[in-house]
């Protein structure tokens, strides 16, 4: 599947639509994989859909402009970090629209750790990752690559030009530093 990505990542680069949009469904089910990921994390009653999630994605992505895209795996982590800023934009208009401060998640426990969900307050967890991002910008990557793009150990290590090894320690950091990061908010 890299093969027809890249050659695709590169026509949509040099400005092809039709390519952009074969990328996209092609690369559809795993887009959805990623959205369902990230909404199980969830609170319950959410009401923004894995399906809305991906087109919402696609629709940012699709504005997207000039951007030297790299292979499969650079895609995946941008559509991941897309679909976090809808998350997070979903969540501000929620907060917006309840005029009372309305209820707040708790947040007395968070495992990053893929496929494990429990109810995930998605406007802290963007602002402890930019905070984690300003103070290790390679921790937050990770976090972005195996958290929100659901990437393995060894993808995040290729798409970052390191160590297993690297990759398994600086997330086992990360995930303690926004596990405590956390839980001082809540």
């Amino acid at each position: 599947m890299d093969g027809p990505f890249t050659t695709w990542l590169s026509a949509w680069r040099q400005g092809d639509l039709a390519a952009r949009d074969r990328l996209v469904q092609a690369a559809y089910p795993e887009l959805r994989a990623i959205a369902q990921r990230q909404l199980g994390g969830e609170r319950a009653g959410h009401t923004l859909q894995a399906t809305a999630l991906v087109n919402e994605a696609y629709m940012r992505l699709s504005g997207l402009e000039r951007i030297d895209w790299k292979d499969r795996v650079h895609f995946v982590h941008m559509a991941a970090r897309i679909m976090r800023e809808v998350l997070v934009d979903h969540a501000r208009r929620r907060a917006a629209h309840k005029r009372d401060g309305g209820e707040r998640m708790s947040l007395t426990q968070i495992e990053l750790a893929a496929g494990e969900d429990g109810g995930i307050d998605i406007e802290a967890l963007d602002s402890a990752l930019e905070a984690l991002e300003r103070l290790d910008p390679d921790k937050a990557r990770i976090v972005e690559l195996r958290y929100f793009g659901g990437l393995t150990i060894e993808e995040t290590a290729e798409a970052l030009d390191l160590s297993p090894a690297t990759v398994k320690r600086h997330w086992q950091v990360a995930r303690t530093w926004l596990f405590e990061t956390l839980s001082a908010v809540g």
